[in-house]
Parts: C-alpha cells; structure tokens; sequence
C-alpha cells in the first residue's frame, strides 16, 4: 500500500535545463538549471526560468549561477537546493512518504563525482537514490532497442558534455565522454564576436545567436556542387543574417552589428570539430560485429545541441555512417530515465543505487 503512496522521479540534472519525469505522469517540470543566491548569506532567492532571466542583470547582493558544468556537479550545496526545489515542485513540500528519484549522469564521471550526485539526491529528500548514464538514458529515450544483441549508437549532445556510446544486449560496449557542447559553442561565438567586432556580449545573447543563426556547415557556393543560395528547397547554402546588441570593448558604450550564419560556423567549427573526434574515438574501438549493425542502423543524435542546423549533414559527412535526430531529442534522457524508473526489474542491471 505504501509504494502506491510513494512517487517515483527520474530527473536529468542537464548542464542548461534540467528535466523532472512523474512515474505515470509524465515529463512535469523543464526549467533552466540557474539558482540565484544571496552573497552575503548563501540564501537562495530563485532557481529556474526565474533565476535565468537574472543572469547577467542582478545587483551587487545576489550572484545567479549554474550549479553544474560540464555535466556534474560544480557547487554540492546549491544543487542540493536546486533538487530539494524540484522534488518540492512534484511532490509538495509536506512529504510523508520520501520519493524514488532516478538521476542520469554522463558515462565519463568519476565514483567522487558519482556519490556527490547520490549524496546531493538523499540530502535533497529522495528515499532512495538511482543513477543511471546518459548515453543509455537516451536510447531507451530515443527508444532504440538496447536489449537486442545488435549494436546501436548513440550520440548524446547536451549543455555541458557529449555523450558517444555503442549499446549492446542493454549494456555500453565503447563510449566516450567529452566535456564540450553546447556551453563551450556559447563560448566560441561570444569570443569570436569579441576579437572580430571587439563587442562583449552576454551568455543568453551567445545562446540566441546560435539558436537563430547557427549552422554546421558552410553556405554552399553556387555553382560548386552545392545549391543556390537562397534556394528555398534545402536548408544548405542559406545564409541568414541577425543583428547582435552588446558593449563596445572600447567605448563602453552600447552597439549593434549584424552577423552571418557564415561567421557563426567559422566560431564554432573548432568545438564541433573535437566532438567529432568524439564520436570517430567511439567508432574506432567498437568491434566489427557491431559496426557493421551501426552502418545498417546509422547514428541517433539526442540532446538539445543536436537541433544546431545540419549538425546531423556534417556528422554523416565526417563519419560516413547516416546520421538522424531522433524524435523530440531535448527530452530523450528524460524519458528514457522515466521509462527505467517504471520498469526498475528490467534495466537493473544499468544502475547504480544508494
């Protein structure tokens, strides 16, 4: 009667956002993964869209922050606060019965950094504690079928680090870890922006100009093989222009300037071009059994960076193997975490408990 009573979380403690899963619900809570916090008495004031929308805009007393980089735990304390306010939000905050919350993190992450997250959770106020890696979170996600004796990829681009597995019989037969995504893609535009055009601009303004005009791959040239640009039948070869506010680095005044997609592929080459090499890492230690399923199957691309425009063109293109994003890729970990937590007996073998 009382596991009836108890709730079940599966929550995807990203580097960006952060997402909560009800067991028999569904997917209930997506915020930001930013805590605003006092400076003189460490209190936190806000977590969430709240907090977010504080960044770079807060006075002098309240300091807002991501308590995660590059995939784990940076400040124990604060994401101790951050998931105590989430299970508040699930859950209530009057709790007779203590949830079982289910937390994935990435496959590279030492057993220090694994128990913080353990610690972190139980302290928070879960009964029970499960971990589970994302790379496998994600497939189950992106419903691939890991427990066929085939091989499957998986290539996991989140905030704060990309997750490249080959899955087998429900197990990880090669991965690798890196901590580059879509953080250090922020980073590159807004130092690009700064070196070229000598203009400081925020984190969110970096984010914006990815989102809007962002692409992998160069606009093709007409007459090069490639498409017209401009031609409204492909996504290739458009160039598309947007218009940057920020600080003069000299004047200190506020200025505007206009960017291509051309110059946002230039900046952020470099980074996806190690998360290349993480991926072509995988590829070379997986067995040939197995990539030879790959080559049938191709790549499933899964995180929130993996809707860069034709990030999917430039992995087939360098790996060779086809490369698709699977459906709804922000909440593939998420669900993937749900479905594991509902069906305990049958994943247990990929956990980790406390």
């Amino acid at each position: 009667m009382f596991s009836k009573l108890r709730k079940r979380i599966g929550i995807d403690l990203g580097t960006a956002n952060s997402l909560v899963w009800l067991a028999g619900v569904g997917v209930v809570l997506d915020e930001p993964t930013v805590v605003a916090v006092t400076i003189d008495d460490n209190r936190v004031v806000a977590v969430g869209n709240e907090a977010k929308d504080m960044l770079g805009r807060t006075p002098g007393n309240i300091m807002a922050t991501r308590p995660m980089r590059d995939g784990v735990i940076a400040d124990y304390r604060i994401t101790e606060a951050m998931l105590s306010f989430f299970i508040d939000r699930v859950v209530g905050r009057n709790r007779i019965f203590k949830p079982e919350v289910m937390i994935c993190v990435p496959s590279g992450v030492t057993q220090v950094e694994r128990r913080a997250v353990l610690d972190a959770t139980l302290s928070a106020g879960a009964r029970v504690a499960y971990l589970i890696e994302e790379p496998l979170a994600a497939a189950i996600g992106a419903k691939i079928p890991i427990a066929a004796a085939s091989g499957h990829m998986i290539v996991d681009v989140g905030g704060g680090s990309t997750e490249a597995a080959v899955i087998s019989l429900g197990g990880v037969v090669a991965h690798k870890s890196a901590r580059v995504a879509g953080n250090k893609l922020d980073e590159a535009i807004a130092n690009y922006i700064r070196k070229k055009y000598n203009l400081i601009i925020g984190e969110r303004m970096a984010e914006t100009i990815k989102m809007t005009v962002g692409d992998a791959l160069p606009p093709a040239v007409p007459g090069k093989g490639g498409p017209p640009t401009g031609d409204p039948s492909t996504k290739l070869g458009m160039t598309t222009t947007m218009e940057v506010r920020g600080r003069d680095g000299v004047s200190g005044l506020p200025r505007m300037i206009t960017l291509t997609s051309a110059e946002i592929t230039e900046a952020i080459s470099p980074i996806l071009h190690q998360i290349m090499l993480t991926v072509k890492g995988v590829l070379e230690e997986t067995p040939p059994e197995l990539a030879a399923d790959i080559i049938d199957k191709g790549i499933v691309m899964a995180g929130g960076t993996s809707l860069l425009r034709n990030f999917d063109k430039l992995m087939t293109e360098t790996t060779g193997v086809v490369c698709h994003v699977a459906e709804d890729p922000l909440l593939c970990v998420v669900r993937g975490t749900g479905v594991a937590l509902e069906n305990i007996d049958l994943y247990k073998r990929s956990f980790a408990k406390k």
